[in-house]
């Protein structure tokens, strides 16, 4: 697997941890419910707890879209296409999605967005078959 399709994954994980960390800070009920759950003898901590944690969720928001955008950029630069490189972004950032939306808030999802999960990685599959020399070649004869 070259560099530019490893950072392209991390690009796609990183965005899927921001999006975590995105309903983490607008949404105060997870945070709330973890708290009291937790320190459920300390009702009048988790009064204001949630705040400065909505912060700190905020701060990884940003952090986590700037290593998204930074592996994103590495990966351009190191892959032939950039067709290869968004569609494994994407791939990457649906799946990561999918198991991290699972693991901290017990989503389900459907039948179709798996589907939808199938035909990206069939296309991301076609992609990566294609042989970058033979989309040179046909370069070359446009060009005469």
């Amino acid at each position: 697997m070259s560099s530019g399709s490893v950072h392209a994954l991390l690009a796609g994980f990183a965005g899927s941890v921001a999006s975590v960390c995105a309903k983490l800070t607008v949404n105060a009920h997870y945070l709330t419910a973890l708290c009291t759950g937790t320190l459920h003898e300390h009702g009048t901590v988790c009064a204001w707890l949630h705040v400065p944690l909505r912060v700190l969720c905020g701060l990884l928001l940003l952090t986590f879209n700037t290593i998204m955008w930074t592996f994103f950029s590495k990966a351009l630069r190191h892959c032939s296409s950039s067709a290869r490189v968004t569609v494994t972004v994407t791939a990457s950032n649906f799946i990561s999605c999918g198991v991290l939306g699972r693991l901290f808030f017990g989503e389900v999802h459907a039948a179709l967005w798996w589907a939808g999960i199938a035909l990206t990685l069939c296309g991301l599959f076609v992609l990566y078959g294609s042989s970058p020399q033979a989309l040179q070649q046909d370069v070359v004869r446009k060009e005469k």
